[in-house]
């Protein structure tokens, strides 16, 4: 019997001693209360023997006795002992891995090495900061709340460095409701989005939370505690206020009721209320003028007024908070009211006195008749009776003072102390950006896009110069030259040709060729599998939302993947396009190669049967000494000479470096914003504004040079004896030098097809890496929004059957059901006294964003494969080449790549998922 008792009343003191998970928690002194429930415990040891052998019940009943009256002592002290103050409950989230995908990102990102290695560590440093700050329960002490506060710094840091989407770097994160308790069979209401905004959010809201605990336990009754509630108490209202003005913006969708604007806009209310309330303690425990006091205590009046407006005719909080404010305001009113009747006596306004102490009198009244269950008045009561009964002797007795009327009264004054505090991150005093030395995402884009268009400059450039050098060949070619010259003898290999010849062999002849043509379709097919792999997914996950759509309609209310996946198969398609470009360029090389392969043949052939292979003609020798024959060949050196200048400036060109991650991270920080498109063309002009003057001299001087070589050659054509065994061995040397030219072009196209498919792959590799990485999330989202939706339809009226399957216990469901809420209790008098201020205005928090993609720059000749720019938050591209399919007079126009520069497309902005599991 003893230790049943014992078991009750401790579980009554419990509870009561465990009030803050009701959301609100009275500040306390229990010490005589537990002192007479030892002193009941101990009773049970120290009965004297007589009695229990006289009544064995005697000593049970005397512990009964004395642990009832413990208990209703203690609920004394918890109504009686000082004032009510309000904290917050913590929200809780589900666990998150954040290793896997940032790692992923930072190895998709950036090149192996050092760098890499530093970023993967500070992400698994973030890791553990997370379970750290939200994987365990929190002590109610600032060194807890330090732990939060540098989490959400570090979350503000990371926001701009990584890519957080949807579509992109999707990092799903499940927060449950601070207030909803949940219920037998349906959970508490939770919210699961990807997005770090939602991350930030609820980060802070448990940082303002844990700050309310905090100055909850701080001592009153000590100038340190007092200070340490208030700066604590405007931690939160700031923390709050800033929620409200930003969580609708950070999560484009309806956050659960914790986290609203009306909520938190409320909560932030409440402890700026609370924290001028300290205020007026303080100045009411140093003895402060009576009408300093009075103005704090009004505007703790106007502030908890406010409180009480906000969250009247709205369910956000919890049913305990709303008598709480009613309370307070009115007893602050009260508190206003007394301390400025003692200043009207001090005036020898005596009849103000009275009407002051009335109405403070009718204000304790008020909270003693509606909120005795929540707040105690009785001290301050009996104060304002006693000083309203004195006041009233003296000056029916001596003063005869007229008593005014409440509305006819001065209207105290008010003096408000204390301010939200502003959330500036940093908010921690020992914050450091782990990712300090990475760029942000915009600047990430500026610089992905800077790359591309200086790519596209040193193209340009490069491949202008070897266009004019494939036209000064074919032209060459064309007039048989140099092995004309070198041919005087007529029954002779020329040594031009000859070395042409050697250059072919060393380089492994036709083998080589036709092996780098055999090897591109293998590539070409693993390309393809990759990407059709890829796509595959992202159709077996649509079609799976699709059917569940269908089936649990208005139920399944998440993004739809067909809307989600919009970008991805944008990107894909733009890959299958550049693979079905790159497929045109194969077969162009092919046709190329199958034209000139009967030359190539023969001059991988011995020297001997090269010989016999060509005509013989008879001798020109009498051309050798003449001054046309030393004209034509000092112009040829010349030629060579440029063709030799344009090696070294395209080597240089190559070289060309310059870090405009500095230069982008300036206008950032300056600007807000980066204007990539102005800041890389001022400086790739810079850059390579020289080098296009020096391109274009050359090109002069070529362009000269030809013009004599031609006149010259002419010349040339009519000294020499003519016949048509003499044009059929030009004819043929001919052939074999424009064969030698296009073997070299073939194999630099060939080696160009190889590393292009061998980075696509790279490419395609990482977007199934993208598209697997947000299937699986979309994935363990479905699975639980799945089983949320089972268990909302297993709760509808027409499914439910309790499990002990009896009529009481469904009968009583029904009438829980039925049973209207509780009423809120009445609103208190609101007096002139306590107008409110004019609500705040509504905070216009701009929108961010990242700016449009801008528009790639046209390319004067593109690369014999095509290129692609990565999709925005991934640093990948194609690599850039020159066109090799140059031209001379007389032969068909220079061939133009078939493949341009593409760009994946603007894609409109996508809704977040909201999925209630």
């Amino acid at each position: 019997m003893a230790k049943c008792l014992l078991a009750i009343s401790v579980f009554l003191i419990w509870t009561l001693a465990s009030s803050d998970k009701i959301c609100y928690i009275y500040k306390y002194s229990t010490l005589s209360g537990i002192r007479l429930l030892r002193f009941s415990l101990s009773a049970s040891t120290t009965t004297s023997s007589d009695v229990s052998q006289q009544n064995p019940g005697s000593r049970e009943s005397l512990v009964f006795v004395r642990l009832i009256a413990s208990f209703y002592f203690i609920r004394y002290f918890l109504r009686a002992e000082m004032a009510t103050f309000i904290s917050v409950p913590l929200k809780k989230s589900s666990e998150v891995d954040l290793v896997k995908p940032l790692s992923k990102f930072v190895t998709a990102t950036y090149p192996a090495g050092e760098e890499q290695g530093e970023y993967i560590r500070s992400v698994e440093e973030l890791n553990k900061l997370r379970k750290s700050a939200l994987g365990r329960p929190l002590d109610k002490h600032e060194s807890s709340l330090e732990i939060l506060l540098r989490y959400y710094d570090q979350l503000c840091a990371v926001e701009a460095k990584f890519p957080f989407s949807e579509n992109q770097l999707c990092l799903t994160f499940t927060w449950k409701d601070a207030f909803d308790k949940g219920s037998l069979f349906g959970g508490s209401v939770k919210l699961a989005l990807a997005s770090l905004g939602y991350e930030k959010t609820c980060v802070l809201f448990n940082a303002a939370a844990l700050a309310s605990q905090i100055a909850l336990e701080q001592n009153l009754d000590s100038d340190e505690g007092l200070k340490a509630a208030a700066k604590f108490y405007q931690l939160a209202s700031g923390a709050f206020g800033h929620i409200k003005d930003t969580v609708l913006s950070a999560l484009n969708r309806e956050p659960t009721m914790d986290i609203s604007p009306e909520t938190v806009g409320t909560l932030s209310l409440i402890m700026l209320a609370q924290a001028q309330e300290v205020f007026f303690l303080k100045a009411t425990s140093d003895k402060m003028k009576d009408g300093i006091i009075a103005k704090l205590a009004n505007q703790a009046a106007d502030f908890y007024s406010d409180a009480f407006k906000q969250c009247q005719y709205k369910e956000n909080l919890p049913k305990e908070v709303l008598p709480v404010l009613a309370a307070k305001h009115c007893i602050m009113q009260a508190n206003a009211e007394l301390h400025q009747s003692i200043l009207a006596k001090q005036k020898k306004h005596f009849g103000e006195e009275i009407a002051r102490l009335q109405h403070a009198a009718e204000l304790v009244k008020t909270v003693a008749s509606r909120y005795d269950e929540y707040v105690s008045v009785k001290e301050l009561s009996d104060k304002i009776n006693r000083a309203l009964t004195a006041a009233k002797k003296d000056n029916d007795f001596i003063y005869h003072d007229r008593v005014p009327e409440v509305k006819d009264l001065e209207h105290i004054g008010k003096a408000a102390l204390v301010k939200a505090t502003a959330i500036t991150p940093p908010l921690s005093a020992k914050f450091t950006d782990l990712f300090e030395k990475m760029v942000p995402m915009a600047v990430q884009q500026s610089m992905s896009t800077y790359n591309q268009r200086k790519a596209d400059t040193v193209n340009r450039l490069v491949g202008t110069m070897r266009e004019a050098t494939n036209l000064c060949n074919g032209v060459l070619a064309s007039l048989n030259l140099p092995a004309a010259l070198e041919d005087l003898s007529g029954d002779s290999i020329p040594q031009s040709i000859a070395d042409k010849a050697r250059a072919i062999v060393q380089q492994g002849g036709l083998q080589s060729i036709e092996q780098l043509i055999r090897d591109l379709p293998e590539l070409l097919t693993r390309n393809r599998e990759i990407l059709d792999e890829s796509l595959k997914m992202l159709d077996d996950e649509e079609s799976t939302d699709s059917e569940l759509r269908s089936k649990f309609n208005q139920r399944w209310n998440r993004t739809p993947s067909g809307d989600l996946y919009k970008p991805l198969r944008a990107e894909g398609g733009n890959f299958r396009s550049v693979l079905d470009k790159a497929v045109q360029a194969d077969q162009v090389v092919r046709e190329r190669y199958n034209t000139h392969c009967e030359m190539i043949a023969l001059l991988c052939k011995p020297e001997a049967e090269l010989s016999a292979a060509l005509p013989s003609a008879n001798p020109a020798k009498t051309l050798q000494g003449s001054e046309v024959v030393s004209v034509l060949r000092s112009q040829l050196s010349k030629l060579e000479e440029v063709k030799k200048e344009r090696e070294g400036l395209e080597a240089e060109i190559k070289a060309v470096t310059f870090d405009m991650s500095t230069c982008f991270l300036t206008a950032l920080a300056q600007d807000g914003a980066i204007n990539e498109e102005a800041l890389s063309v001022s400086q790739l002009d810079q850059l390579y504004g020289s080098y296009t003057q020096r391109v274009q001299a050359s090109l002069r001087a070529q362009e000269g040079l030809l013009g004599n070589v031609q006149a010259s050659h002419q010349e040339f054509s009519s000294l020499k004896q003519s016949n048509s065994e003499a044009n059929d061995r030009e004819e043929v040397l001919k052939k074999l030098a424009s064969a030698h030219d296009s073997y070299v072009e073939i194999t630099s196209n060939l080696k160009e097809g190889t590393k292009f498919y061998n980075d696509l792959t790279e490419i395609l590799l990482k977007f199934q890496n993208k598209c697997s990485d947000i299937v699986f999330a979309r994935k363990t989202e479905r699975d639980e929004l799945l089983k949320y939706v089972v268990v909302m339809i297993s709760l509808t009226p027409s499914l439910f059957i309790f499990v002990l399957n009896t009529v009481v216990v469904v009968s009583l469901a029904t009438d829980i059901a039925k049973a209207p809420p509780p009423q809120r209790p009445p609103p208190p008098t609101f007096t002139p006294q306590a107008a409110s201020a004019p609500g705040n205005p509504p905070s216009n928090q701009p929108q961010t964003g990242n700016p449009p993609p801008m528009a790639p720059p046209s390319q004067a000749q593109g690369p014999p494969y095509p290129t692609y720019q990565g999709y925005p938050g991934y640093a990948y591209q194609m690599p850039m080449g020159y066109n090799p399919y140059g031209g001379y007079p007389g032969a068909p126009p220079t061939h133009q790549s078939p493949y341009p520069y593409q760009q994946p497309a603007q894609q409109a902005p996508h809704q977040p998922y909201f999925p209630q599991p």
